[in-house]
């Protein structure tokens, strides 16, 4: 009758996601963000400093930014505390009091806390449309395309992507910045979207889509991958760059030997580095890096991710950067 324990799985990963059979894009000018019901008493049936809840509240907060910074609305669903019998409804049936006998934990998650510019919408069954204003905000704001992120992803986050679709609003289903009980729940919700009622895109895709325009509606241009751009350019020093644009110090300050946390890495930092070296052609995980203790053991993973053309014309930043480590 309860949410069961949930045990701890990878996100899927970009090249294990279905292709869509839309060929829908989120635009910013068109499209909201639906955080949805990343509440204290949901996530806390997780392992909060492991996979997928790391990767889960990284993503959410980047797509957040992302939209507060391209000025596209955020809508976050939150159940009460507080229901009657006939409130809850058929729900108790199914899982019981719920968050009723846990008031404490009705809170959204302090990482994701919404901002005054956003929207809180109570929630009451598995869509976010039902017994909301949610439909009303979209074509008031003449907006049509939705797109959800939160948990859990095979009931409230796949019931609201298909109400999207009945009602010609685009759904867009972010595949790591939704969470589930299990990967093979997680999947077949991805799987269902891509296939029914809407698009499976993954956070970086979703980020670069939404990238805020100029004054004449042209998105900024995308980095080009790593590699061709740079041509002999040191790997290292792109990479040094990185961290220390995130961190806002000078790459000098940078010591390859230091634990990253103390750099000042946090996870979305982290996540943020990801994205973007993601997006420039390296198919490395936040996982990975997170395992991993300084900058030179970074180096040494992504050193094996490089475009199969670039590997050789880089294999001298790779070496500097080993006895730079060592010495």
């Amino acid at each position: 009758m309860a949410i069961p324990s949930i045990q701890t799985y990878s996100m899927p990963r970009v090249d294990e996601l279905p292709e869509s059979r839309v060929p829908w894009r989120p635009d910013p000018r068109r499209a909201v963000l639906l955080i949805h019901d990343m509440q204290d008493y949901f996530l806390g049936y997780y392992d909060a400093k492991a996979p997928p809840v790391v990767e889960l509240l990284a993503n959410t907060r980047l797509l957040r930014e992302r939209c507060a910074a391209s000025g596209i609305p955020v809508v976050y669903t939150k159940q009460p505390a507080e229901q009657t019998r006939a409130q809850r409804g058929l729900l108790l049936d199914l899982w019981g009091p719920g968050l009723t006998q846990h008031p404490h934990k009705e809170a959204i998650v302090s990482d994701l806390a919404p901002g005054s510019a956003d929207t809180v919408l109570t929630k009451w069954r598995y869509s976010a449309f039902q017994r909301t204003e949610l439909l009303d905000l979209l074509r008031r704001w003449g907006r049509d395309q939705l797109i959800v992120c939160g948990i859990y992803a095979h009931i409230g986050c796949l019931m609201t992507a298909c109400e999207a679709f009945m009602n010609d609003i685009q759904p867009f289903f972010v595949t790591d910045a939704t969470a589930d009980f299990s990967r093979a729940q997680h999947e077949m919700a991805i799987a269902y979207v891509a296939q029914r009622c809407g698009v499976a895109l993954p956070t970086s895709a979703v980020v670069a889509a939404l990238a805020p325009r100029d004054d004449a509606g042209a998105a900024p241009r995308e980095a080009a991958p790593l590699g061709r751009a740079q041509g002999r350019a040191a790997w290292l020093d792109r990479l040094r760059g990185d961290v220390a644009e995130i961190l806002d110090q000078p790459a000098s300050a940078l010591s390859d030997r230091e634990h990253v946390l103390d750099l000042g890495l946090d996870s979305i930092r982290l996540m943020t580095l990801v994205e973007r070296w993601r997006a420039a052609g390296l198919d490395v995980t936040f996982v990975e890096l997170g395992e991993l203790e300084t900058l030179a053991q970074w180096w040494e993973l992504l050193s094996t991710r490089l475009p199969r053309e670039s590997r050789h014309a880089h294999r001298q930043g790779g070496e500097a950067l080993s006895q730079e480590a060592a010495g």
